[in-house]
C-alpha cells in the first residue's frame, strides 16, 4: 500500500511538460525573456537539457511555432540558423505565460542563463587535457585576454578522470580561480627560519 502511494506521488511530481500547447507558450516565453536570436542547436540544448522538455514534444512544438509564425528562422552574423520570436510570438509570451507554471518558466530561463554563461566562460578560459607518456595527465588552463594570455598553467593529475574534475571545478568560476591564484602569488611570504637555540 505504501509503495503504491509513493509511486502515485512520484507520478504527480513528474516535471516533464506533456502538452505541446503548454510547451509552445513556454518556448515563446523563453525567447521573450532572452530577447535575442538563439541558434537552433542552442535552443534545443537549453530546452531538452532542462529535463522539463522531451525531444518529441520539443520537435512538435518547434514545428507548430514555425508553421504558425510565432517563430521565424533567420541567419546570424556567422551564417548560422537562429530562431527569432515574431511579434505574434511576443504577444503569446506576454499574454499566455500564466498558463505555464512559474516553476517551469523559471527553470527553463535559469537553464538558458547558465548555458549562455558557460559559453562566455569557455571564450575566456580554455581547458585542455594532455596525456603524458610516463603516465597521468596535465590539465592545462589558459585564461585569455584580447592580446595575450593572462595565465597559462598546467596541473598534474594521475588519471583522466581527476584531470577532468580539475577542469570542471575551474570552469565553475574561472574568474574566481584566476583571482585566487593572483591573490596567493601576491600574498606569498618567504619561509621563516627558526634561529632559536635548542
Amino acid at each position: 500500500m505504501q509503495d503504491e502511494n509513493i509511486y502515485k506521488i512520484s507520478e504527480m511530481a513528474d516535471t516533464d511538460i506533456k502538452d505541446v500547447y503548454t510547451l509552445n507558450i513556454l518556448i515563446c516565453y523563453l525567447l521573450y525573456k532572452i530577447n535575442k536570436p538563439v541558434e537552433v542547436e542552442q535552443l534545443y540544448e537549453i530546452a531538452v537539457s532542462s529535463s522539463i522538455v522531451n525531444y518529441f514534444f520539443y520537435q512538435d512544438s518547434i514545428d507548430y511555432l514555425l508553421k504558425n509564425s510565432l517563430l521565424c528562422l533567420d541567419k546570424n552574423e556567422n551564417d548560422t540558423d537562429c530562431y527569432n520570436l515574431t511579434q505574434k510570438g511576443r504577444e503569446c509570451a506576454e499574454n499566455l505565460k500564466s498558463y505555464v507554471s512559474k516553476s517551469h518558466r523559471d527553470k527553463l530561463v535559469l537553464s538558458a542563463m547558465k548555458y549562455f554563461a558557460r559559453l562566455e566562460k569557455e571564450k575566456e578560459v580554455k581547458i585542455e587535457y594532455i596525456k603524458l607518456d610516463e603516465g597521468g595527465y596535465y590539465t592545462r588552463v589558459r585564461c585569455l585576454d584580447r592580446k595575450a594570455d593572462l595565465m597559462d598553467i598546467k596541473l598534474f593529475a594521475p588519471d583522466y578522470t581527476q584531470a577532468k574534475l580539475l577542469g570542471e571545478g575551474i570552469m565553475k568560476n574561472p574568474a574566481g580561480f584566476y583571482g585566487k591564484i593572483i591573490e596567493l602569488a601576491l600574498e606569498n611570504q618567504e619561509e621563516e627560519y627558526d634561529l632559536t637555540d635548542v
